[in-house]
């Protein structure tokens, strides 16, 4: 059995990648809970880290222009990415998602806004990707695996920040780019964690589908609030993979509703944690599972995602 840690303060820097622990434990009494709160990162965003490797790695294969599609954290952390780096950037948004890519302009990238959901974002970045001196910049296009290396840099935080493993990664959950990283992330340091997924409660199909097999929704089926925007999915880009990278941990996945991702931002609000309501959501997950069944004993991280 491992040491267990000594207590750790309210806020536990992070020198080396930028973004803070914070315990939250007074949230669920009896339970070691530490949110790693993403939202820190200069695009606002925990695909940052992401965006940047796929920026590096276009660069290095002589790429001046890429080329993406989003809910809203991908974008502005692309665009962030792409401004530091000198490289152009297109991002390709749902019209009224978001805040309709004032942030993304603001970086410096191109908005360009289509009808429809975000797999029809997605269609159009590819359309636009193969036009001109662009590359496609998507989670599951040709820099896919810079893409995971980006989402591990999470595990490799924590690592360096803990003297124990986590019994259990709470996480957001969209195409699963992020639970395919953080999996093969755990899986390189020998960390025995359970990796819970969180999500819109019927909107999309890693919840719908689990624990399997994979199955899309129907795109009409999918319902989009203000609160749960970038949550949803009638495809998830990765969500097969996805599933399985869950699964192989022992973990579980489960959806929260709008209140639940509301009531989790504004309990996070009095620990010094600014999240959007979608932000929330790996943290509504934790708080929903300790009222209804209990958390497992030892330590729970939460990944804040986005503001």
């Amino acid at each position: 059995m491992p040491t267990p840690a000594p207590p750790l303060s309210a806020h536990v820097p992070s020198d080396a990648f930028g973004t803070p622990l914070i315990d939250v434990s007074a949230l669920v009494p009896g339970a070691r809970v530490l949110v790693k709160d993403e939202t820190r990162y200069a695009s606002g965003s925990h695909k940052e880290p992401a965006a940047r490797a796929v920026v590096a790695r276009a660069v290095a294969d002589g790429h001046r222009h890429v080329t993406i599609a989003t809910c809203g954290n991908y974008g502005r952390a692309m665009a962030t990415a792409c401004q530091v780096a000198g490289v152009e950037c297109t991002v390709v948004l749902p019209t009224g998602w978001s805040d309709g890519g004032a942030a993304m302009v603001a970086a410096g990238a191109r908005v360009h806004l289509v009808d429809g959901s975000y797999e029809d974002a997605v269609d159009e970045s590819r359309r636009l990707a193969a036009t001109g001196d662009r590359v496609d910049g998507n989670v599951d296009g040709p820099y896919a695996e810079a893409v995971f290396e980006g989402h591990g840099v999470v595990v490799s935080a924590l690592r360096a920040e803990l003297d124990e493993p986590p019994a259990v990664l709470w996480l957001p959950v969209g195409n699963g780019t992020t639970a395919i990283a953080v999996r093969r992330r755990l899986d390189l340091y020998g960390w025995d964690t359970a990796i819970n997924a969180v999500g819109s409660a019927g909107n999309n199909p890693v919840l719908t589908s689990w624990p399997g097999p994979y199955r899309t929704l129907p795109p009409e089926s999918v319902t989009t609030t203000d609160h749960n925007q970038p949550l949803v999915n009638w495809h998830a880009l990765q969500g097969d993979e996805a599933m399985a990278a869950i699964a192989a941990t022992g973990g579980t996945v489960l959806g929260v509703d709008d209140q639940e991702l509301c009531d989790a931002r504004d309990a996070l609000a009095a620990h010094g944690a600014f999240p959007t309501a979608a932000g929330a959501v790996a943290m509504a997950g934790l708080l929903r599972t300790a009222r209804s069944e209990g958390l497992v004993p030892g330590l729970h991280v939460v990944v804040l995602s986005g503001r």
